[in-house]
């Protein structure tokens, strides 16, 4: 774009007064065609001339910069003022300056331009708290709403949703009280942000009270708050509340049914998930990935690589989240050969992946068995800088039994300048636990808080847990037990129940199973791995107790799957299997193979004796 250098003293007979000169139809065809990066870069002419776009076209022009986040073409527009004697904007154009710099994420462009204002109103001061709000700048934003000579709705809105979005739960729902109690009148626009606190916070009683209010307020008719309302309650798990609540609306559009779908999924109602997806007047690509995550995370990766291959053959373009379910659903299966299909399709297309999905590649190669396909893409990524990326590869590591390797990965990652998250902390204390690393693993579970600040939690604790008891290592993982900041969860005991089983600690084994089955009392997990623990030392008698104890508390144990890929189709099998289709045949050449064993058998005994 050509830079625009200062104009001769501005002859005012140059100057847009009444109609525009010919020098500005080109301008406005090219904007009325579309093409806002060529109409700004002819603007150097009328520049040179001295002549000022009208307000009401270089409004209009900031509006456009603002929704395509074209800062540039922005930032050019604010130049042409100032080069054409316009130094200090009046209001009208400050607001849309301040606003254009704050939706294409520049806050020092628009507190430069709201500080200059002569004459800023009501709306100068929301405009510029919207911009605080957007970039997620909660102080600045709150030290502009102590400062507002006055406020109305908009502004208190603003405040509620911003402390939302930021996770600030508690000062959300206080500035919403406040708003309802000043009775300065509220919108639809002020249960935007309690709702997201509802959804986030998952708090039964909190989205039946602001249920009610929106009821008594009469804007459920609204589309955006009706389904915010539904998802509060899919987030409480309270599906038969938001289905009542999803057929009591009169208009539904996309976002309505996806969002019960995504509940149905979530919670594990396949069924009705799918039921509710195949009933979908319209669907868009987030409703197909819904149903396609549901599958992947419920274990039925089948199904979600089926659905995938419908929504292509319905010619639907899949987005970032599509393809990283889709890997996912692969890794669960193993599934190489499906995985290699969605890349395939990835490079075909030209889609350009996020990081989730290179790592949803790297984890997919690796679950496959193809580590050393993941690492190359790991090495071929240019942009390292998430820490999500190195996550993945040294979770790849470690499940391929190389710990060393997965912490030379860590040590690169901090070399790198990555600083490690939560999740990295797992991965690596995981790694260390699974290759026998204690003390490395030790001294990354402390480095966690000394080094990064980051405040241990249950998971962490879990994988601590873990190291220490593969490693037999009782006496210090009694004392990290004993020493936790809070109560364990059912992570923490569910890891002590496996520890205690490698080792046949049954004292801590049976500690661990009754506490876990006072947390999760359907959970089966604990019923078993205690049951192990007792059939591994000969204790038979505490075997058929646990048994019994399952069979009166109505607990079923989860069905173990297997999985073998042949011509290109996924077989899932479970012990004693009756319902696959081919069942007849499978058994049928077990039999010949078991026969064979057994005269094989045979005859290798008559060989040994004579």
């Amino acid at each position: 774009m050509p830079s625009l250098s200062p104009p001769p003293r501005p002859n005012p007979r140059n100057r847009f007064s009444k109609k525009p000169p010919c020098l500005i139809k080109p301008f406005l065809n090219l904007n009325s065609r579309g093409h806002l990066s060529q109409a700004i870069s002819s603007l150097e002419l009328l520049t040179r001339k001295g002549i000022r776009l009208p307000s009401q076209t270089l409004a209009s022009l900031l509006q456009r910069c603002a929704k395509t986040k074209s800062l540039k073409e922005g930032k050019f527009l604010h130049l042409h003022l100032k080069l054409t004697g316009l130094k200090s904007p009046n209001t009208f154009l400050s607001n849309h300056l301040i606003n254009m710099y704050s939706n294409c994420g520049d806050y020092i462009g628009a507190r430069r331009v709201f500080d200059k204002m002569g004459g800023r109103n009501l709306y100068s001061f929301n405009n510029m708290l919207s911009g605080c709000a957007k970039l997620g700048m909660i102080k600045p934003a709150r030290k502009l709403f102590d400062q507002m000579p006055e406020r109305d709705v908009v502004s208190w809105n603003t405040m509620v949703i911003a402390y939302a979005q930021s996770g600030f739960f508690e000062e959300a729902l206080r500035f919403y009280k406040e708003l309802r109690n000043l009775r300065i009148g509220y919108n639809e626009f002020s249960f935007a942000g309690v709702l997201t606190v509802c959804v986030k916070l998952r708090e039964l009683q909190l989205t039946r009270q602001v249920h009610g209010q929106v009821l008594v307020s009469g804007f459920l008719s609204n589309l955006v708050i009706s389904s915010s309302v539904v998802d509060g309650y899919v987030k409480c798990g309270m599906m038969g509340e938001s289905r009542r609540l999803f057929d009591e609306m009169k208009v539904k559009d996309v976002l309505a049914w996806t969002t019960l779908v995504s509940g149905y999924a979530q919670w594990g109602d396949m069924e009705s998930a799918n039921d509710l997806f195949d009933k979908m007047p319209q669907k868009n690509p987030v409703s197909w990935t819904a149903l396609i995550s549901g599958y992947a995370r419920n274990g039925m990766g089948n199904k979600a690589l089926e659905l995938f291959a419908r929504m292509m053959v319905c010619r639907v373009r899949p987005d970032q989240f599509t393809f990283s379910s889709c890997l996912c659903a692969c890794a669960s299966v193993a599934s190489l050969t499906h995985g290699k299909q969605i890349h395939a399709c990835l490079i075909r297309t030209n889609f350009r992946p996020n990081m989730i999905v290179i790592s949803s590649l790297i984890d997919m190669y690796s679950k496959c068995g193809s580590l050393k396909a993941g690492k190359r893409i790991f090495d071929l990524t240019d942009s390292k800088g998430d820490p999500v990326l190195w996550n993945t590869m040294i979770s790849a590591l470690a499940q391929h039994g190389y710990g060393e390797e997965a912490v030379k990965m860590f040590d690169d990652m901090v070399k790198q300048g990555v600083k490690p998250d939560r999740t990295t902390f797992l991965v690596i204390v995981n790694a260390c636990s699974h290759s026998g690393l204690v003390q490395e693993g030790i001294r990354y579970f402390e480095c966690i808080s000394s080094n990064y600040g980051i405040i241990p939690d249950q998971q962490h604790y879990a994988c601590l847990i873990d190291l220490l008891g593969r490693a037999g290592c009782f006496d210090q993982l009694i004392d990290h037990l004993e020493k936790m900041p809070c109560k364990p969860d059912s992570r923490v005991w569910n890891a002590l129940l496996g520890v205690s089983r490698i080792h046949g600690n049954i004292e801590l084994g049976k500690k661990a199973a009754e506490q876990l089955i006072e947390l999760e009392p359907q959970s089966s997990t604990a019923y078993v791995l205690l049951s192990s623990i007792y059939g591994a030392l000969g204790k038979w008698e505490l075997v058929e107790k646990v048994r019994h104890l399952m069979n009166k508390r109505q607990v079923r144990k989860e069905v173990a799957l297997s999985w073998i890929e042949l011509e290109n189709k996924v077989h899932t099998f479970t012990v004693s299997d009756t319902l696959h289709p081919l069942k007849g045949a499978i058994y049928s050449i077990l039999d010949q193979l078991a026969g064979q064993l057994d005269e094989d058998a045979s005859l290798f005994e008559i060989e040994s004796t004579s």
